[in-house]
């Protein structure tokens, strides 16, 4: 990678300015080139990119376009190399979820769980992110919270597969519901106590 595409890079990943010393000289672009897709459209990436062939190319513009293309959440890495006046857009694609799996799962149906997920972005075909797999484990969490599981773990395991794909498995263990052993009063004068306690009997169906 040319010196001053490397400071580029570096640049839209920290939000800095780019040393004086290390800026290149702007020039026009006679061509643009893309490396490492594997599933994704050239078209995706030529739509983010900031300049067309025949537009001056500087630092400015390569730092932006970096950022645009990390902004599309498809990508684990992304640099741009100059080999003359021909720019090469080199990326990483994140993996794609090929399959999500549910094991344990015996208070909700299982697609009942997947259109939770989805909900916080993580389904089959989306591009795999730590995060959002983060998120999802606490959005199943959530979910048996409000069930009264409160012990209820998940832990997800990533399993890779080929062409650049995972299989995400959610492993819950879903514990014991929570029950309420005994009812304490205070501070009532209006009603007896086992009127008020005669109400908890009907709201909980006992």
């Amino acid at each position: 990678m040319a010196p001053g595409l490397a400071a580029v890079a570096l640049a839209a990943v920290l939000g800095t300015a780019i040393p004086a010393a290390w800026a290149i000289e702007p020039f026009t672009v006679r061509d643009i080139r893309v490396e490492g897709l594997q599933r994704i459209e050239p078209g995706t990436i030529f739509a983010s990119l900031p300049f067309r062939v025949g537009d001056t190319y500087n630092d400015e513009r390569g730092s932006a376009a970096i950022r645009a293309l990390f902004d599309l959440g498809l990508f684990k890495d992304v640099r741009i190399d100059v080999s003359g006046n021909v720019l090469v857009v080199i990326i990483e694609e994140r993996p794609t979820i090929a399959d999500v799996d549910f094991v344990g799962t015996k208070e909700f149906d299982k697609a009942a769980l997947q259109k939770a997920l989805r909900e916080v972005g993580l389904a089959d075909g989306r591009p795999y992110d730590k995060a959002l797999a983060d998120r999802a484990e606490q959005e199943l969490k959530r979910q048996y919270i409000s069930r009264s599981l409160y012990n209820a773990q998940v832990v997800t395991t990533v399993t890779p597969i080929e062409r650049n794909r995972v299989n995400l498995t959610f492993t819950v263990t879903e514990g014991d519901a929570a029950r309420i052993r005994e009812v304490h009063i205070v501070g009532n004068k209006a009603f007896s106590e086992g009127t008020l306690l005669d109400l908890f009997d009907q709201d909980s169906g006992g």
